[in-house]
């Protein structure tokens, strides 16, 4: 089964868990990156802050489908 994963400032991303996503929390752009390269292969969905967007810099694949969470 698909997962969906939520990078992103401990505030912002913490709240997804109940609705069972995998909740990364991550506060440094270095956190987001490792965050991102932690990524199973079963995540089709990440859900970005806008700040963790901005720490990936479009170095993100087309796959898994990322979305970003207006500020």
């Amino acid at each position: 089964m698909a997962k969906i994963a939520i990078i992103g400032e401990g505030a912002k991303v913490t709240g997804f868990g109940l609705a069972g996503a995998i909740v990364l929390p991550a506060e440094e752009p270095e956190a987001v990156r490792a965050a991102w390269r932690s990524l199973g292969t079963d995540v089709a969905i990440v859900v970005l802050t806008s700040r963790a967007a901005r720490s990936l810099d479009g170095k993100t694949s087309s796959w898994p489908l990322t979305v970003v969470m207006p500020p």
